[in-house]
């Protein structure tokens, strides 16, 4: 059975399970990963895909994949992309999934945290992308700025924020920094290995990965 992308919005179990792994994250303080975040991963994720020739059917695949990446943060941050893993295998078949579509959604689920993650496949490689390129200062939940980590101050300082796929050339993220909250160098402490990621993920695509801050391209 095909299961779509519509039939996984309507599935309250995922729902909930999404609700309450982004309700553990707000207890540990983390950036928002609520259903704003897995729903940009999701809609990314695809638009790479369809603009790089891929087919609908691979594209809607890795909109799955972006929608359900996070709800392994229910169980635990640790080791949250293997048990996320396996929880949507579990809910993928119950819903009769065809084994084929299930074995390619939660291995790219299974590779996208930054310990263990690699593009092994181009469903994995959207993810991975559509994932570590959602930079935005919407998703700092601590109201405190005195008692801002380098993580809040790095997330927060990123005013503007644009991915551009051009096909047969380059993924794009653009950012606009404010550097008198985050300097540029704090943004490459904290995000270096998600960039280097992000540049083997486009790799896997067959294009190259650009990272613009402030006009100035780096990488």
């Amino acid at each position: 059975m095909k299961i779509t992308f519509d039939d996984i919005q309507k599935n309250e179990a995922i729902r909930t399970y999404i609700q309450k792994a982004d309700e553990s994250l707000i207890a540990l303080g983390y950036t928002e990963h609520s259903f704003t975040h897995v729903m940009r991963v999701a809609k990314l994720a695809s638009e790479i895909l369809l603009t790089l020739g891929y087919s609908e059917r691979e594209a809607e695949l890795a909109q799955i994949a972006g929608y359900l990446h996070d709800i392994g943060n229910v169980i635990n941050r640790v080791d949250h992309a293997q048990s996320g893993a396996v929880m949507a295998f579990r809910i993928l078949d119950k819903m009769g999934a065809d084994p084929e579509d299930i074995a390619t959604i939660i291995t790219a689920i299974g590779n996208h945290d930054e310990a263990t993650a690699y593009p092994v496949n181009p469903i994995a490689a959207a993810l991975i992308l559509g994932d570590k390129t959602d930079v935005r200062y919407t998703r700092v939940r601590n109201q405190d700025f005195a008692s801002f980590d380098i993580h809040d101050r790095v997330n927060y300082s990123v005013r503007e924020s644009q991915v551009k796929v051009v096909k047969d050339s380059h993924i794009e993220l653009d950012l606009k920094i404010d550097t008198n909250i985050c300097a540029v160098m704090d943004y490459f402490e904290i995000f270096l290995n998600r960039m280097i990621l992000c540049r083997k993920a486009a790799e896997k695509l067959g294009v190259e990965f650009w990272l613009y801050i402030n006009g100035q391209r780096l990488i």
